[in-house]
């Protein structure tokens, strides 16, 4: 028997119980639709390229790629730059969080955050609360360390928190619960202000670790902003993750999370085992743009952008789509989700019909829910797509839908 003659029955390797719960998702999907030019995708939360500051990005660059610069090319702190750490703290404490640079940890962007959190609190079995449908990105994060999840209902006012009181009552010990209030990922709503404090007395209460996912939060078009959770945390309980991806560039990588001092030295302390660090030179080069620029005249700048590409679709969606069609209306952020009548699948419609006949792709929504998958809804994305297309592909699918639904 030759060495490699048992490949084709039994694994090269003895592979970890937690790699079960590591699968292919449809975020690898959507990134594959996101980059085949014939296909127009209304898949993955990208924001427009078109908005990058390319030249200003450019020009920090090309000053610390020089032999004065060296540094930026070497190792530094594993928490980040000390600048740029400062400069995150300043943003938050006019956001109503007050923190200096020792409350903030810079992290590959927030999918980092939520993968530190769950390796933080959960060990395999215990109960991590999530919205429901929650972002399925997080799901991904979470799942090598093997939990369960509880989810809770949500509608028009996000996570419904006297749903949320009912299953801390069945669920007293579980460890974490994971929220993004702002413009959910993927429903789009928002949590209403007298939600958000419920569910900082019910974390008190029952001592739970709540996990604040804020990548959208400054792509507010319409209403005031609301209060985060962080700022209304009474007992140091609330890690909050924020991003450059969405206001900057996602090609960076640089997010940022901010806690009591207890959670963010032990959250730093896995980062270090992670990674050691974030690029220096991406952090010097973000550093160095929030100094030399404006991002707050940048964001203003991109928000009418967002904001017509919303409306577009959204005015787009009630001319063509059949009536047993809803859709949410988002305050703000990328994502409108779509709900079709029940009985339908959202994916097998976009494989058979959708994809093949239109070249039109989303998110199936099954895969956002934590436990009971839900078949027929979808999440669809504006902002990375130009109107022409846009228009397009939302008109092909209403047709393609009014011939399935009539």
């Amino acid at each position: 028997m030759t060495a490699g003659s048992g490949s084709a029955t039994r694994p090269v390797v003895g592979y970890a119980n937690r790699m079960s719960r590591v699968r292919p998702s449809a975020i690898r999907e959507l990134l594959r639709h996101g980059t085949d030019p014939e296909i127009i995708s209304f898949g993955g939360g990208y924001p427009d390229p078109a908005l990058f500051p390319v030249e200003e990005l450019h020009r920090v660059y090309a000053d610390l790629l020089t032999p004065a610069h060296a540094a930026a090319l070497q190792y530094t702190a594993s928490n980040g730059l000390p600048q740029l750490r400062a400069q995150v703290a300043e943003r938050l404490t006019r956001d109503g969080m007050p923190a200096t640079a020792d409350d903030v940890l810079i992290i590959q962007g927030g999918q980092q955050g939520l993968d530190l959190a769950a390796k933080l609190v959960i060990d395999a079995g215990d109960v991590i609360i999530t919205e429901d449908p929650t972002f399925l990105g997080a799901l991904i994060a979470f799942a090598p360390t093997e939990p369960r999840y509880a989810p809770v209902r949500s509608d028009a006012d996000g996570l419904d928190t006297d749903d949320l009181a009912e299953v801390l009552a069945t669920h007293p010990d579980a460890k974490m619960i994971y929220v993004v209030p702002d413009f959910a990922n993927p429903t789009g709503v928002t949590m209403s202000l007298p939600r958000r404090r419920r569910l900082i007395e019910l974390a008190n209460a029952y001592g739970v670790l709540v996990l604040e996912d804020t990548p959208y939060r400054q792509l507010r078009y319409d209403g005031e902003s609301l209060p985060t959770l962080k700022s209304l945390d009474t007992e140091g309980r609330v890690l909050h993750l924020g991003s450059f991806s969405k206001i900057l560039a996602p090609g960076l990588r640089l997010g940022w999370a901010s806690a009591s001092p207890e959670i963010l030295e032990r959250i730093a302390l896995l980062k270090l085992a992670a990674d050691t660090q974030n690029s220096t030179l991406n952090m010097a080069a973000t550093s160095a743009y929030l100094q030399r620029y404006d991002i707050d005249a940048h964001i203003a700048d991109v928000l009418p952008v967002y904001r017509h590409k919303r409306d577009l679709m959204l005015a787009t969606m009630a001319d063509v789509f059949p009536a047993s069609v809803d859709f949410t209306r988002p305050d703000g952020g990328l994502f409108v989700w779509l709900t079709f009548p029940e009985g339908f699948d959202a994916g097998t419609f976009m494989a058979e019909n959708l994809l093949p006949e239109a070249k039109v792709a989303y998110v199936p929504g099954a895969t956002f829910f934590p436990v009971d998958h839900q078949p027929h809804h979808a999440r669809v994305s504006f902002s990375g797509v130009p109107d022409e297309r846009l228009v397009h592909g939302i008109t092909a699918l209403g047709r393609l839908l009014r011939r399935e639904l009539g």
